[in-house]
């Protein structure tokens, strides 16, 4: 069946966004007095939106006073300090352009904030991506469809004539709620083991696999 949109995650398929995230964090916990987190924790923490990544890098989690105000304080300091290191993956650009090119609709749906998303899919991918959907309190996050189905409302486009594309098991989960096909990436936050584990069924190794596989 050939497809007709494509939907991609943002953090770890698209971009590589690890370093700012992790001075982010990193920043909040230095401020409050606690223990920072390596590089692969961060890592395999994300996925699941700035509560998650925060309450996961926190030794009581949501339950650590002043929980509430520290996550505002690192969504702030996240939206102003998220392009220093961030930046596409390489071959994510000539992809976009030949599905582009090739008529495919383009979205981006992510579990960042939905400030955030638009913000780094403006600056970096704009030319080729339209529509993008981030985490707001509006609309229930991924691995719950609906921000994979406002965008396809968005685009005009239906789940069975579509793909989405991320690189951990919360989007081969988004995917499935969503009656999408998926397809995972290996060169992100996850490692093809792991996503092959979580029930892969297409894997990309490198960008342009994404462009052989649609």
């Amino acid at each position: 069946m050939r497809y007709t949109t494509v939907l991609f995650d943002l953090d770890g398929t698209l971009m590589d966004t690890l370093e700012d995230l992790c001075d982010s964090v990193n920043h909040i916990l230095r401020e409050r007095g606690f223990p920072e987190r390596s590089s692969d924790q961060i890592r395999m923490a994300l996925g699941n939106g700035a509560r998650v990544l925060l309450a996961k890098s926190l030794p009581d989690g949501e339950a650590t006073p002043g929980f509430e105000e520290m996550l505002s304080d690192y969504d702030k300091y996240y939206l102003a300090h998220n392009t220093i290191k961030t930046k596409p993956y390489e071959g994510v650009h000539q992809m976009l352009r030949s599905l582009s090119a090739k008529e495919f609709k383009l979205g981006v749906v992510s579990n960042k904030s939905d400030a955030a998303a638009k913000e780094l899919v403006r600056r970096f991918l704009g030319d080729v991506v339209s529509v993008v959907i981030g985490e707001s309190r509006s609309i229930r996050r991924k691995p719950a469809p609906d921000t994979v189905l406002a965008a396809l409302r968005e685009l005009d486009s239906s789940p069975w004539e579509s793909v989405y594309v991320g690189d951990s098991e919360v989007d081969i989960k988004t995917a499935a709620a969503a009656k999408m096909d998926c397809i995972s990436v290996a060169w992100g936050f996850r490692s093809r083991d792991f996503l092959e584990a979580a029930g892969a069924k297409y894997i990309a190794e490198k960008p342009e696999d994404v462009l052989k596989i649609v």
